[in-house]
């Protein structure tokens, strides 16, 4: 009789350090239920709290969740309105727990053009979470990595006009500060993206910080999304061969 190999376990030296969710499926979980789609972000944010508790305790150290893109506001007038509203129930519910793990809320996107409840709601959050020192968790709202690029690229050019530095002494090091992950210093690329609901493409996300990161789809819808595999994607991520487009 053979006996089963053991389940492979997490190496807790070579966990990611900078995770990254495109958190999809919300809709089509509350439509498998007969639900509005509004009832699905609300299962979506709850579970935001579940996987950010598990994200900390496993030792993850900045989370990236992508909350609404800049073109979320095609999206009918109701569910535009609802997802504002989210941001300002979740952060006034789930404050003490993010307290009490030691999480450092940090949100990124064009918050100017966010309503001003959700804008002071997210303000509100960075303030209240910014003396402490464990995970960080990064909300990108109305964020658009196309946007973002163009941006740092005319920030770039002004800095040239301005005299402050030249052409040729812009880097990779200079446009990473002019990126909207610049606040997270070394942890601004992600080592793990994961996307849930079984769609296979990056949707203007961290398009210049995910260069080289490795990406996990999973076909469970974000409200299903569970800790469990969670892990099974760290697994993954440990399972694979980083090289950095060189050899080992």
């Amino acid at each position: 009789m053979f006996s089963k190999k053991p389940a492979p376990t997490i190496d807790s030296n070579r966990i990611p350090a900078h995770i990254a969710i495109i958190m999809d499926g919300n809709g089509r979980w509350a439509k498998k239920r007969l639900l509005p789609r509004i009832a699905g972000h609300k299962q979506g944010m709850e579970n935001v709290k579940v996987i950010t508790k598990a994200a900390s305790r496993m030792g993850v150290k900045a989370l990236t969740l992508y909350a609404f893109s800049t073109e979320n506001w095609k999206r009918p007038n109701d569910e535009v309105g609802y997802l504002m509203r989210l941001p300002v129930d979740f952060f006034d519910a789930f404050m003490p727990e993010l307290i009490e793990e030691n999480v450092r809320v940090h949100v990124m996107g064009y918050l100017d053009d966010l309503p001003e409840a959700t804008k002071k709601a997210a303000l509100k959050a960075m303030a209240d979470t910014a003396q402490n020192t464990g995970m960080i968790l990064n909300f990108a709202l109305n964020y658009g990595s196309r946007s973002e690029i163009l941006d740092a690229a005319r920030q770039l050019a002004q800095d040239v006009q301005a005299g402050t530095i030249t052409t040729d002494q812009i880097d990779e090091a200079h446009f990473d500060a002019a990126l909207m992950t610049a606040p997270l210093g070394e942890l601004a690329d992600p080592d793990l993206v994961i996307r849930t609901s079984g769609e296979e493409r990056i949707s203007n996300f961290l398009l210049w910080q995910m260069a080289y990161s490795e990406l996990v789809f999973t076909d469970a819808l974000w409200p299903d999304f569970t800790p469990e595999q969670l892990d099974q994607a760290v697994l993954e991520y440990q399972a694979r061969d980083r090289r950095f487009g060189g050899l080992k």
